[in-house]
């Protein structure tokens, strides 16, 4: 199993409202529940400004950058960049209202969704109390996407705010994990940002290389559910463009064999893919 350790200074009494904050988690999930010894473990950010809070991973955002600079070099036909990490998703809350949108572009699809998700969080806050690093913490849990979570949150914080869709406890969410412990997400430092280090919507990163298109959640329900079972489908959109397989001599295959060739890639990724963190979105 390969290991991430990550160490980091808690500070508390540092958060303020005039002040940029990140909140570093770590998130430790199992991408196949078949095999749980193959953890993946992935540096989540948790931006948080007056606006509002931007959740998303460290290492795909630093590639993806990358990456941007290296198309605009080429004008689009360079070396493509290899992105790194797991997680794509990004998550967007405005505050006060903390009305939350996620950012995530499908398998088989080089559009980017807008997502609204404005589903309601029944948390169910409980008695009970813990030590998590230097902060008192109180429990909660939440029926949530298909899973049964627990939450840890801390009112020394005082925002109502946490990693990835969580949110509305009456302090940051330092400890998220779901029932099986396949998905945990757990607050590992904080840091201050300087002015400049305001957190920028993904909505106003769309350009000619990314095409941003905004989808209700029965929407992208579809289309999730579209790119895993029939991703010859998504690439021959008209929004898609021109998708060209080749085969190993360097000619383009037929669209029959194109189609075989992705359902095979697809079903492969599907299998070592089955512990989403919202198993609500393949039913």
């Amino acid at each position: 199993m390969k290991k991430v350790i990550v160490i980091f200074t808690l500070c508390l009494g540092m958060f303020s409202f005039g002040q940029s904050q990140r909140f570093i988690y770590e998130y430790r999930f199992i991408p196949d529940s078949t095999d749980v010894q193959n953890v993946k473990n992935e540096v989540m950010y948790l931006d948080v400004d007056k606006k509002g809070s931007k959740f998303y991973s460290f290492d795909r955002a630093d590639s993806e950058k990358k990456a941007m600079e290296d198309a605009q070099k080429s004008e689009g036909f360079g070396k493509a960049t290899e992105l790194k990490g797991e997680v794509s998703t990004v998550v967007e809350k405005s505050y006060p209202s903390y009305s939350t949108v996620f950012f995530n572009r499908l398998n088989n699809d080089i559009n980017m969704y807008k997502v609204t998700d404005d589903r309601k969080l029944n948390w169910k806050i409980l008695p009970e109390k813990e030590k998590i690093g230097e902060f008192t913490a109180q429990k909660a849990s939440l029926d949530f996407g298909g899973r049964k979570w627990t939450a840890w949150f801390t009112t020394d914080i005082p925002i109502q705010d946490g990693p990835y869709k969580f949110k509305g406890l009456p302090g940051m969410i330092i400890k998220v994990s779901d029932q099986t412990n396949s998905h945990v997400f757990e607050l590992k430092g904080i840091k201050k940002l300087s002015s400049d280090q305001s957190w920028i919507s993904e909505n106003k990163k769309g350009n000619e290389y990314q095409r941003i298109i905004a989808v209700d959640l029965k929407k992208y329900k579809k289309l999730f559910l579209e790119d895993r079972n029939n991703p010859e489908k998504m690439v021959s959109q008209p929004s898609f463009g021109n998708v060209v397989i080749v085969g190993d001599n360097g000619q383009p295959l037929k669209s029959g064999e194109q189609a075989k060739i992705l359902k095979k890639y697809s079903d492969e990724r599907n299998l070592k893919d089955n512990n989403i963190i919202e198993p609500d979105l393949l039913q």
